[in-house]
Protein backbone atom coordinates (compact mmCIF):
# COMPACT_ATOMS: atom_id res chain seq x y z
CA UNK A 1 0.00 0.00 0.00
CA UNK A 2 1.22 3.59 -0.60
CA UNK A 3 2.17 5.72 2.21
CA UNK A 4 3.38 9.36 2.49
CA UNK A 5 5.27 8.94 5.85
CA UNK A 6 6.43 6.20 7.61
CA UNK A 7 6.19 5.86 11.95
CA UNK A 8 8.00 3.22 13.73
CA UNK A 9 7.02 2.66 17.32
CA UNK A 10 7.99 -1.02 17.89
CA UNK A 11 9.02 -1.41 21.86
CA UNK A 12 6.95 1.48 22.73
CA UNK A 13 3.96 0.54 25.35
CA UNK A 14 0.78 2.69 25.47
CA UNK A 15 0.04 5.09 25.45
CA UNK A 16 3.55 6.52 23.34
CA UNK A 17 2.34 4.54 20.16
CA UNK A 18 -0.81 6.44 19.98
CA UNK A 19 0.51 9.81 21.17
CA UNK A 20 3.72 9.67 18.34
CA UNK A 21 0.82 8.73 15.74
CA UNK A 22 -1.06 12.04 16.61
CA UNK A 23 1.76 13.79 16.71
CA UNK A 24 2.97 12.28 13.24
CA UNK A 25 -0.45 13.07 11.78
CA UNK A 26 -0.68 16.18 12.91
CA UNK A 27 2.07 17.09 10.61
CA UNK A 28 0.77 16.02 7.95
CA UNK A 29 -1.64 16.96 5.36
CA UNK A 30 -5.08 15.70 4.66
CA UNK A 31 -5.85 12.45 2.69
CA UNK A 32 -2.21 11.39 3.60
CA UNK A 33 -1.14 8.27 5.01
CA UNK A 34 0.90 7.00 7.99
CA UNK A 35 2.16 3.30 8.29
CA UNK A 36 2.59 2.52 11.72
CA UNK A 37 5.17 -0.26 12.83
CA UNK A 38 4.11 -1.30 16.64
CA UNK A 39 4.63 -3.88 19.04
CA UNK A 40 2.55 -3.12 21.63
CA UNK A 41 -0.33 -5.98 21.40
CA UNK A 42 -2.49 -3.26 22.93
CA UNK A 43 -2.51 -1.08 19.95
CA UNK A 44 -4.53 -3.07 17.99
CA UNK A 45 -7.63 -2.17 20.03
CA UNK A 46 -5.94 1.48 20.75
CA UNK A 47 -5.59 2.00 16.85
CA UNK A 48 -8.72 1.39 16.23
CA UNK A 49 -10.61 3.45 18.98
CA UNK A 50 -7.79 6.47 18.15
CA UNK A 51 -9.07 6.11 14.62
CA UNK A 52 -12.65 6.47 15.43
CA UNK A 53 -12.68 9.61 18.09
CA UNK A 54 -10.26 11.61 15.85
CA UNK A 55 -11.87 10.94 12.75
CA UNK A 56 -8.69 9.70 10.85
CA UNK A 57 -9.73 6.56 8.46
CA UNK A 58 -7.73 3.09 9.34
CA UNK A 59 -7.04 1.93 6.23
CA UNK A 60 -6.04 -1.24 7.15
CA UNK A 61 -4.52 -3.72 10.45
CA UNK A 62 -2.46 -6.39 9.92
CA UNK A 63 0.43 -8.60 12.07
CA UNK A 64 3.34 -9.68 10.03
CA UNK A 65 5.80 -11.53 12.09
CA UNK A 66 4.64 -10.09 15.69
CA UNK A 67 5.11 -6.71 14.06
CA UNK A 68 1.75 -5.20 14.03
CA UNK A 69 1.24 -2.59 10.62
CA UNK A 70 -1.40 -0.03 10.43
CA UNK A 71 -2.13 2.65 7.70
CA UNK A 72 -3.98 5.35 8.84
CA UNK A 73 -5.59 7.90 6.50
CA UNK A 74 -5.24 11.74 7.78
CA UNK A 75 -8.90 13.42 7.82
Amino acid sequence: MHFDRELDVKGLNCPLPILRTKKALSEMSAGEVLHVLATDPGSLKDFHAFAKQTGNELLSSAEVNQVLEFYLKRK
